[in-house]
């Protein structure tokens, strides 16, 4: 398997307009284009850069549609968020941190979105072990899933199989057409993630950030072992 990343630190992106923008985050486009969504400031949560968020968007463009948005390690639920504002049908959101759920939750009300979201206080990696395999809780299978995965960086170094693990039973357990993003920093290496008969990934450079987008055409295998 290859190495995956080196622990390097990248560096900080500190421009003016960034860190006005993470100060006030608000739905870039779609139904609820300019709307304010709530952020605690916490630490630990590290709310992806607006740059970056728009950039996402613009690459995956009307794949939103239809689609059950999935937003892993959820933070701010911005993603999911502005999935739903651009026509996704319905949305989960995975948060373990607890006030940082409170905030998606919230952000869901003020957004009048509660019919269509479901917030899950949990580990990312203890859901996708336990409501992944569920007949009863998994995300809907008979619409494909727009699945966003931000985790902190430091995931990728420190909880490498356990990423690996988790972006693997998305791909194997994902219906037909969905989609998958996930931001790492720029030491991450997604070539290690193919699997034998998937596509390549479509990776991005938004320093410090790293995007990679997989479509997959049927349930499909990346590499990585087993749980």
């Amino acid at each position: 398997m290859a190495q995956h990343r080196r622990p390097t630190k990248p560096p900080v992106d500190r421009s003016q307009s960034d860190v006005g923008r993470e100060a006030e985050l608000r739905i870039i486009g779609g139904h609820f284009r300019g709307r304010r969504l709530r952020y605690h400031g916490d630490p630990l949560v590290r709310p992806m850069k607006h740059r970056v968020r728009e950039a996402i968007f613009n690459l995956i463009s009307t794949e939103s549609t239809g689609h059950h948005a999935i937003d892993l390690f959820a933070g701010t639920g911005a993603l999911g968020l502005e999935a739903l504002s651009r026509g996704a049908a319905s949305a989960t959101f995975i948060e373990r941190h607890v006030p940082s759920a409170r905030i998606v939750e919230a952000n869901i009300a003020e957004l009048g979105v509660a019919d269509r979201a479901a917030v899950k206080i949990t580990s990312t990696f203890l859901w996708s072990k336990r409501d992944l395999s569920s007949a009863t809780d998994t995300p809907p299978g008979d619409l494909p899933w727009l699945v966003f995965c931000s985790p902190p960086y430091a995931f990728f170094v420190e909880r490498e199989q356990q990423m690996l693990d988790l972006l693997r039973r998305i791909a194997e357990r994902a219906p037909p057409a969905s989609t998958l993003v996930v931001e790492s920093d720029q030491g991450f290496d997604f070539t290690g993630l193919i699997g034998n008969n998937s596509r390549a990934w479509d990776v991005r450079e938004y320093p410090p950030a790293r995007v990679g987008i997989w479509r997959l055409t049927k349930p499909e295998t990346i590499s990585g072992g087993e749980a």
